[in-house]
């Protein structure tokens, strides 16, 4: 296990609009704010996109992931960290569930997912922390790191 211990920072709450793209609209506004590190929510609609739902192969050393395409209008709920890459630039790792008609959808929002009508977000900032996004070339992705 690796960790670091932090504060919390300031606390933003933001109204995404019908057809933001996540997660480049959050990853944006950290670099517009100056946050480096923060803890997110989400809750609103989706309706375009793709989340990323298990690896094809569990055992696999590198990831092959499963692309499941979002398609109309659904609610969601979703929770993610926001840390830096190596080169200083803020990586959303966002997880969300995606309901319509009974059935949900869950996964990871990176490849894209565009809000439908309104999203909700609070951003609490993590500030202190040293942990960083580093590229763990064994698996394919990304984790976190101590500096």
């Amino acid at each position: 296990m690796q960790y670091s211990q932090g504060n919390v920072g300031r606390v933003f709450t933001l109204r995404l609009e019908n057809g933001e793209r996540l997660p480049g609209c959050l990853e944006e506004f950290a670099r517009e704010h100056d946050i480096k590190a923060a803890l997110c929510t989400l809750i609103g609609g989706a309706d375009k996109g793709n989340v990323v739902s298990g690896p094809k192969d569990g055992k696999a050393l590198v990831i092959d992931p499963i692309l499941c395409p979002v398609q109309g209008a659904r609610e969601v709920i979703g929770l993610g960290t926001l840390f830096p890459d190596e080169s200083g630039e803020p990586v959303l790792h966002m997880h969300a569930a995606l309901g319509r008609d009974g059935e949900t959808l869950t996964g990871c929002i990176r490849p894209g997912l565009d809000v439908w009508l309104v999203g909700e977000v609070v951003v609490m900032e993590i500030v202190g922390t040293d942990l960083l996004r580093k590229q763990n070339t064994r698996r394919g992705v990304s984790l976190l790191s101590k500096e």
